[in-house]
């Protein structure tokens, strides 16, 4: 299972992990994957503890760092302001009835308010390139990051101009093909084609429509596959369509190194492939997630229309942290991002374990159809 991305990258498997849990990123590239450690949810104090901590206990095994970067969010008239600038220009955009629909969904769910005196998340966290930018001046200052990836559209020039001047490689992830076109265009190392079935921001095409038709339309540029992939049988068929790898990021929230809170651990456990739904519910994107009475509460005709990026994502930043923090009694109304392969995530396994099964599984099915042709 070896391609050419796993040489420019020095890791074994060409198996990527996006995960926001720094053990995840250790175990994943310790098996020889690439873990990818998502940043939105950081400060820039907090992900140098985090990637300090990630370079203390991997060795000498390579990283990446994932950023969002929008290509388009509200508020990018402002784009020249300082961070709290922005955030404080962003505030006055969000009506008042967005705000406490959401505090009245969790109020009526039994969510308790955060003690006092804890403290609470800022609203404005990476999902803006005003925020994303010291995160990326971070990332970049850790040898062992070798790859900077962007969560939503083409990263900007100067990023893109940036990573390459620093030696490491730039991906983004895509849900058409015309926004891979365009990441090309952009002279991207890197291009991550995520399907439908897809957990977190995802388009409306199916892996295996999408796949190839991106790989034919950026060639020779590499391509990894994303959406929809939580065995080797699927890996395979990801490298057949001519994927250089596969991108996953629901197969690790129910592993042992994950931070996934119990509560929330059985829900993944329990649901079922048609137990997900893409909403604008809580980051004003479509982000598939499983389905509640949150999700459905925002779909309601009588209810106020989720804001667009980063504004719903500003209104429901306390929700977030609330329903992290009491996970037992917030399930009805918590932020679950997974795609459909979480019906195929029925038990708790080591992320090493999650590793040597794909590569076994992908095996198997190669050698199947090696077995197959040659009955021919």
């Amino acid at each position: 299972m070896r391609t050419q991305i796993c040489d420019q990258l020095g890791i074994e498997f060409p198996i990527f992990a996006f995960t926001h849990c720094r053990d995840v990123v250790v175990a994943v590239s310790e098996a020889g994957g690439l873990g990818v450690l998502g940043a939105v949810g950081f400060s820039a104090e907090q992900l140098a503890a985090e990637c300090r901590w990630i370079d203390e206990h991997l060795g000498d095994k390579p990283y990446a760092v994932d950023l969002v970067i929008p290509s388009k969010y509200e508020g990018m008239e402002a784009a020249d302001l300082d961070p709290k600038e922005l955030e404080e220009k962003l505030r006055t955009m969000i009506p008042a009835e967005h705000r406490a629909f959401a505090k009245r969904l969790l109020a009526d769910a039994g969510v308790p308010e955060l003690p006092e005196g804890e403290d609470h998340l800022p609203e404005l966290l990476g999902w803006t390139e005003a925020t994303a930018a010291p995160l990326l001046e971070e990332a970049l200052r850790h040898d062992k990051v070798r790859l900077i990836a962007n969560a939503l559209g083409t990263p900007p020039p100067d990023v893109v101009d940036r990573v390459h001047d620093s030696g490491r490689l730039v991906a983004a992830l895509c849900g058409k093909i015309h926004q891979a076109v365009r990441h090309k265009e952009a002279g991207l190392d890197l291009i991550i084609a995520q399907g439908y079935e897809g957990g977190g921001h995802t388009g409306e095409v199916g892996s295996v429509v999408l796949w190839p038709q991106i790989i034919d339309a950026v060639a020779p540029t590499p391509v990894l596959a994303a959406g929809g992939i939580g065995n080797g049988r699927q890996v395979a068929a990801a490298l057949a369509l001519g994927a250089e790898g596969v991108w996953l990021g629901s197969a690790w929230l129910t592993t042992e190194e994950s931070m996934t809170e119990p509560a929330q651990m059985q829900s993944y456990l329990k649901a079922s492939s048609q137990d997900t739904v893409r909403s604008r519910s809580y980051t004003g994107k479509t982000c598939r997630m499983l389905k509640n009475h949150w999700t459905e509460a925002w779909e309601d005709s009588e209810t106020p229309d989720p804001l667009g990026m980063p504004l719903q994502g500003m209104v429901t930043a306390d929700a977030v942290q609330r329903v992290h923090r009491y996970a037992e009694q917030a399930q009805e109304v918590a932020f679950n991002p997974v795609g459909q392969v979480v019906g195929q995530l029925n038990e708790v396994r080591s992320c090493r374990d999650v590793i040597y099964s794909l590569v076994e599984e992908y095996l198997e099915a190669t050698e199947r159809i090696a077995q197959l042709n040659a009955e021919v």
